[in-house]
């Protein structure tokens, strides 16, 4: 299984995700809780983004894709936003309490905990956010 998703940099767009995870959950047979976790990551990812990788009011495209062999399923998130590795922060706390938490950090550490996989490479002025993730049960 291979499928792309194009989306433009507007929080509006979360809903085309969504969609698009649904689709793939549908199609590999993925259990509800696993779907839903996949959704949480790709939410996560993308809006951070939306809000982060691009200048305020500008219209950029952001690409997702999807594949699979039946044993794992891999996305690579790709934007043309400002340089940012994820992976180099360092994970956040979670036994901090919330309100006296930095702000920011606590998405990747949910998606490096639900991932099996994660990596960050800049490649040709792109940032690439591959995510993998075991589904062979």
């Amino acid at each position: 299984m291979r499928k792309e998703l194009r989306i433009k940099n507007q929080i509006s767009e979360l809903e085309r995700v969504a969609q698009f995870i649904e689709e793939i959950g549908e199609e590999l047979h993925l259990d509800m809780e696993m779907q839903m976790n996949l959704n949480l990551v790709m939410e996560e990812m993308v809006s951070n983004v939306i809000f982060y990788a691009y200048p305020k009011g500008s219209d950029s495209e952001i690409e997702l894709l999807a594949k699979s062999d039946g044993k794992k399923l891999t996305f690579v998130l790709s934007d043309q936003g400002k340089e940012f590795d994820p992976t180099a922060k360092e994970d956040a706390d979670p036994d901090v309490n919330p309100a006296e938490r930095e702000i920011g950090g606590m998405g990747i550490f949910i998606v490096k905990n639900i991932m099996n996989h994660v990596t960050y490479q800049r490649l040709e002025g792109k940032n690439l956010l591959t995510m993998t993730k075991n589904i062979e049960q």
